[in-house]
């Protein structure tokens, strides 16, 4: 029990007054696929960095609900908003593209501040460095707990391992053929994995920078073959010699610090942002809140929620907010809803034993979900990212 109060004090640390996400980490290609979002779709979708929540407003539904619990990461969200409509494409790019602009404290006060929020003007005042390229950090996405796990990450690749030249070839082959050849012939997997990174991953300091809770690893160490640790080796190298890196936008802004016009999350590209800037970015309205505190504050139907990975925490910790947040989502959806979430876990049985309150009485919650297996499976397969253990479609009857 000590070690389990120790491991939550990490991650309450790192999480509670810090940006933990500075771009998403959840593959919305695949989202597209299982969401089929139309013109009549209301989306509930933890804003994490908000990269997602644009991307889903490019579908066109009726709304876009990021709701998260810290602030720092709508304030996040709240920029982006503010810049997709006070900004060009060109300046655009460069704060959320390359990272930071020597014009930032320019562009901060006299085009985005005075359309914030107070507690994200609050915020953005005092993290000029983030964008300004003024120290080491040279990038936006060197920052925030994830940042800083990546800008160690790139120091140990430049100045440790001195495998950077063959980082950058990787990322820049054109091929699955051509990155298994230099992944072997570079040597990499050697250079990435010595005994010092595999020390640092069995740390819960370093998985709660990750944004990964005891309880994920608690999953993976009981339910995959050589743990947490053998779980992420297994991971990148699946991304680094078996899936098509051409266009995996996350793993370059982590392994780069930037973006490429070619490489890059869908709000980045120049139609897309003109297509948000036209009025589809009025579609995503912020919400610092809970999913529960949400749904039981706002009259809204919503008939897609995107719930990430949150679950892996709540019923590990917080069991009776899990099965009120059910409920909740069970009040509010539409006739027909789909919800997806992801886990850390190969296989989570999270929701099945949930009972909720519904018109024939108490039910439980497994009896009015359809799963659709055979897609989610079908998707995860495909997934850019490949952090995740499983991925979950389900239909929601009422």
């Amino acid at each position: 029990m000590a070690w389990e109060r120790l491991s939550r004090t990490y991650f309450n640390l790192i999480h509670k007054n810090n940006l933990v996400y500075n771009t998403c980490w959840e593959d919305p290609r695949l989202d597209h696929v299982a969401l089929d979002l139309g013109p009549d779709d209301n989306v509930l979708v933890i804003t994490s960095a908000g990269c997602n929540a644009l991307d889903y407003a490019l579908a066109g539904p009726n709304r876009v609900y990021a709701v998260d619990m810290n602030p720092r990461q709508n304030a996040l969200l709240e920029l982006k908003l503010a810049g997709i409509r006070h900004l060009d494409y060109e300046t655009f790019f460069e704060l959320f593209g390359t990272g930071s602009s020597p014009q930032w404290s320019t562009i901060y006060h006299e085009r985005l501040r005075k359309t914030l929020t107070p507690e994200s003007r609050s915020y953005w005042d005092r993290r000029s460095k983030f964008f300004d390229g003024s120290t080491r950090r040279s990038s936006f996405y060197f920052w925030g707990s994830s940042g800083t796990f990546a800008w160690l990450v790139n120091g140990y690749i430049n100045r440790v391992a001195k495998i950077r030249d063959g980082i950058d070839t990787l990322l820049n082959a054109s091929t699955v053929e051509e990155q298994q050849e230099i992944y072997r012939d570079r040597q990499l997997r050697e250079s990435l994995f010595r005994p010092m990174i595999t020390w640092m991953l069995r740390r819960d300091a370093t998985l709660a920078m990750l944004g990964v809770p005891r309880s994920q690893r608690r999953q993976l160490d009981e339910g995959y073959p050589g743990g947490v640790v053998q779980f992420i080796v297994d991971r990148i190298e699946t991304v680094f010699a078996d899936r098509p890196l051409h266009d995996n936008y996350f793993w370059r802004v982590y392994l780069t610090g930037s973006y490429t016009p070619e490489c890059c999350p869908e709000y980045l590209k120049p139609d897309n942002f003109q297509k948000l800037k036209d009025g589809l970015v009025d579609k995503v309205e912020v919400h610092t809140n809970s999913i529960l505190g949400f749904l039981d504050e706002n009259d809204v139907t919503v008939s897609r929620f995107v719930l990430l990975d949150h679950m892996d925490w709540l019923w590990a910790n917080l069991r009776d907010v899990l099965s009120a947040e059910w409920q909740a989502i069970h009040d509010r959806a539409a006739e027909k809803t789909r919800i997806i979430w992801r886990s850390a876990g190969l296989e989570v049985d999270f929701v099945d034993p949930i009972t909720i309150n519904g018109k024939h009485g108490q039910t439980r919650l497994g009896e009015l979900l359809t799963y659709n297996p055979e897609l989610a499976s079908e998707l995860h397969e495909r997934d850019r990212v490949n952090t995740y253990g499983s991925f979950y479609i389900a239909d929601l009857t009422a």
